[in-house]
């Protein structure tokens, strides 16, 4: 609690520092004009205005131009300026200096004439006037707002299209086939995206998200924490002038989507809001499960379905203020609501052909089961940034507050050759998250910048797990000490850094640094628990970075990095309760797991020429202490009569290291104007190297290579319509006893825009050919091989609306607020589904 109110004094005395904070001339007045093509001296709408110091290097603010190539700069202090306008396929135009007074505040500049250059463009775009990707040097960029085919989506169907980022059927995200990767939320963590990753995008609409970030080799200034590196989703409307908003939404046979967004700037205060929501209609999945125990001889054979219901809802608000242009505040809160309901039925024959191993003749019986899960949170932060007089000299302070809560209550019951009593459960888990951070940069010279800080994160999470069992058919159900479990588990993070960015002749960048994590983590069985320990560990990491990059001519850049990275293990992997869910197929948490090390060597080519992007890298990684799940044969004695039957234990383990070699390639091209093809292949090899006693249960030996593919094609036509498909394919996802499914589909859709583009209408469909994605799963261990075949229910059609209304004039972002701050990206995910309890 002592956290807390430290957070809360923070961001109070951002409040009162205001009567510190030195403010401007209380006189202001307007800078306008219009901007004419020099040829047909037409207007033209949607030219870019920035407004500039007059010795300046970053914009103080901006705008569009309208439908008139009108534009207006308001609130525009006495003083000299530059002012840069810029539109696609021009080059841009510095007019230095434009003068405004005391006595004349208000300043026309008339017509300002661009002329058409064919010059190659510095700015990388891809789709004509419309850029759906883009490669900076640190960072791929997909901008969501150019996808005709994210309307009325989720953030996992867009994700699933990212340059890099792969998503399998449940949900999980990988960046170039590792799982280890941080969800960000404009730049911040989330609590609901730790614990329920997977859900939470599935809730998350597409509609909200303005473009996603991917970083794969992050500097030390990032935390160190995610082996694969940062995803961040950049939310819509952050910086609208004026009053503006909009609202969005689709209706289909697979999920139901709406939003709404509102956004008011008034001078120095901003203040943003949206919300949205989904539900997705009945689905029903069959699963068929085989498993055998060659020691025994006994086959374990299972057919199920499942229904599953799913909702969600989700908020956020945004507040900042300029008190001039040195200080600033910011607050922001996200909030989400969500859950589903699955109902599910099954068979299960167990069967041995030799009656001397075993007990076993052929054991038939039934479950039916019901399983409610509900997850919900908020992330609340603020922030106060100074800024000195010197050009990128700046000090921040954050804080952030997290709150996730999960909630998991099911129930199992049997029929006929009863191996287990009927049960249920309630699990809860809670975790909050405190963060503390200082930021400061100073540019020491021309040619030398240096960045450093500080960072505390402080994590208290608590799960709880009471179970009940019905011993007969009638009888009430009872609560059950010996499965029940509560524990309490506490992981406390200071980390400081140091990165120093050189710029060097002959178009050289130099970046290194160095980031130092110290690591505290205690953990306790709760009051209901029994057969538990206590345990605690720390450790101190050195993270140091290093990347050098030369870009030719300004078309084509080369970048050679390395990265250090490591990966706690979340609460599913620590979490020491045995889950008898499903009593032939049990797992438990192991609270001694070392977080996984990885060190990564890449190797970046980017060029553009006119419209058409090449990216390509290729690079080494070397993980060691890698976390991964183990499958165990168990021995299950019936609670109703003197069977033993076998089942598995699934525990997880740091199992060993793997040493991978990958390469990743995207593109884009436009063989015709109206026409845009993209690509992006990754493939890596996975060749892991198990220690000790896990030796004996490796199966896979070999080198193995494991890729994802998309590809994607847009077209233009006359009117404001646009079509788009594209294809999806991962391959199977390797691990120490087997594979994981490999995936794929295909998707089209149509928009058509309306009220001179303020509105469009659409029509998407995922999957037209096939109902349902088949989802293969085998592994082999010592004594036993299990397989697993499911059919996930894709093919979907819907219709997607959107519309758009106020002010079109946007504040071109500040670089400030750019800065990736707060970065909580430290917990290994594993499958990334919902926990609470023992889930």
């Amino acid at each position: 609690m002592k956290r807390l109110f430290l957070l809360i004094l923070i961001f109070c005395s951002f409040l009162t520092a205001k009567a510190q904070l030195g403010g401007g001339p209380s006189i202001t007045g307007k800078i306008s004009g219009t901007v004419v093509d020099s040829l047909s001296k037409k207007p033209l709408d949607y030219a870019t205005v920035s407004i500039f110091r007059t010795r300046g290097k970053a914009p103080i603010t901006g705008v569009l131009t309208d439908e008139k190539g009108g534009f207006k700069l308001n609130n525009i202090a006495p003083g000299n300026y530059k002012i840069v306008i810029s539109y696609i396929g021009y080059p841009s135009k510095t007019i230095d200096p434009v003068t405004t007074t005391l006595s004349k505040p208000d300043h026309n500049m008339g017509s300002v004439i661009l002329a058409p250059s064919a010059k190659t463009l510095s700015q990388v775009n891809i789709v004509g006037q419309q850029s759906v990707i883009e490669t900076k040097i640190d960072k791929i960029v997909y901008n969501v707002e150019k996808d005709l085919t994210a309307v009325g989506g989720n953030a996992s169907d867009v994700l699933r299209k990212v340059p890099l980022v792969a998503v399998d059927i449940n949900g999980n995200v990988s960046l170039r086939g590792d799982q280890n990767v941080k969800v960000l939320i404009n730049g911040k963590p989330s609590g609901a995206m730790s614990n329920n990753l997977a859900d939470v995008l599935k809730s998350f609409p597409a509609d909200q998200i303005k473009n996603i970030e991917v970083i794969t080799a992050p500097s030390a200034k990032y935390d160190a924490e995610g082996s694969a590196g940062i995803i961040n989703i950049v939310t819509k409307s952050k910086n609208i002038s004026g009053v503006s908003g909009g609202i969005s939404g689709g209706f289909g046979t697979r999920q139901n989507n709406g939003n709404a967004n509102l956004s008011i700037k008034q001078n120095r205060l901003s203040v943003s809001g949206n919300f949205g929501g989904n539900f997705t209609w009945p689905q029903v999945t069959p699963t068929t499960f085989f498993n055998h125990n060659d020691s025994t001889l006994t086959t374990n054979t299972q057919k199920s379905t499942s229904t599953i219901k799913r909702y969600a809802y989700t908020g956020a608000g945004s507040l900042s203020y300029d008190f001039n242009n040195y200080n600033s505040i910011t607050s922001n809160i996200r909030f989400n609501q969500g859950g589903f309901r699955t109902d599910g039925n099954g068979n299960t024959v167990i069967a041995s052909p030799d009656k001397k191993t075993t007990a076993i003749d052929s054991i038939l019986y039934a479950t039916t089961s019901n399983t409610h899960t509900v997850f919900g949170g908020f992330d609340w932060d603020a922030g106060y940034t100074h800024k000195f007089k010197k050009e990128g000299h700046e000090l921040s302070i954050d804080g952030q507050w997290s709150h996730s809560t999960t909630t998991v209550d099911y129930g199992t019951f049997y029929q006929g050759q009863v191996p287990g009593a009927n049960q249920t459960a309630n699990n809860s888990g809670v975790n909050n998250e405190y963060t503390a951070q200082l930021d400061y940069s100073l540019p020491v010279s021309k040619n030398v910048k240096l960045e450093a800080g500080g960072k505390s994160i402080f994590r208290v999470i608590t799960s709880t797990s009471d179970f009940f069992t019905q011993n007969g058919a009638g009888n009430p159900f009872v609560y059950s000490p010996t499965l029940s479990n509560g524990y309490d588990y506490n992981q406390d993070v200071y980390a400081g850094y140091t990165v120093f960015t050189f710029t060097l002749p002959k178009s050289f960048t130099l970046q290194t640094g160095a980031r130092v994590e110290n690591t505290q983590i205690d953990g306790k069985p709760g009051a209901n628990s029994t057969g538990q320990t206590p345990f605690s560990s720390s450790y101190t990491t050195f993270v140091p970075s290093f990347a050098i990059s030369k870009t030719i001519n300004n078309t084509q850049t080369f970048k050679l990095s390395y990265s250090k990275r490591i990966q706690r293990p979340s609460l599913q992997y620590l979490n020491p309760f045995l889950n008898q869910t499903n009593i032939l197929s049990q797992s438990r948490g192991n609270p001694q797991l070392s977080p996984e090390v990885s060190q990564t060597v890449e190797l970046n080519y980017n060029t553009f020429i006119k419209s058409s992007v090449i990216n390509a890298s290729i690079y080494y990684r070397h993980t060691s202490s890698i976390i991964e799940s183990l499958l165990t044969p168990i021995d299950i004695h019936s609670t109703t009569d003197t069977t033993v039957l076998h089942g598995t234990l699934t525990n997880y383990a740091n199992v060993g290291s793997n040493n991978s070699w990958g390469a990743s390639f995207f593109g884009s091209v436009n063989p015709v104007k109206i026409l845009t093809i993209r690509a992006s292949i990754n493939a890596f090899t996975y060749s892991p190297s198990a220690s000790g006693a896990y030796q004996a249960q490796q199966s896979s030996n070999g080198t193995y290579i494991m890729y994802n593919i998309f590809g994607s094609g847009s077209l233009t036509l006359p009117k404001d319509i646009a079509l788009e498909t594209f294809a999806i394919l991962n391959s199977p996802r390797r691990t120490i006893q087997g594979s994981n499914p490999s995936f794929g589909f295909i998707g089209f859709g149509v928009r058509k825009q309306l009220m001179n583009k303020r509105a469009s209408i659409g029509f998407n469909t995922l999957s037209p050919f096939k109902n349902t994605i088949d989802f293969n799963q085998d592994i082999v261990g010592k004594n036993f091989t299990q397989s697993s075949h499911t059919a996930f229910p894709f093919r979907s059609f819907g219709l997607t609306f959107s519309y758009n209304f106020g002010k079109i004039s946007v504040k071109p972002d500040n670089p400030m607020q750019q800065q990736n701050k707060g970065l909580n990206d430290d917990l290994k995910q594993g499958d990334q589904g919902g926990q609470g309890g023992g889930r």
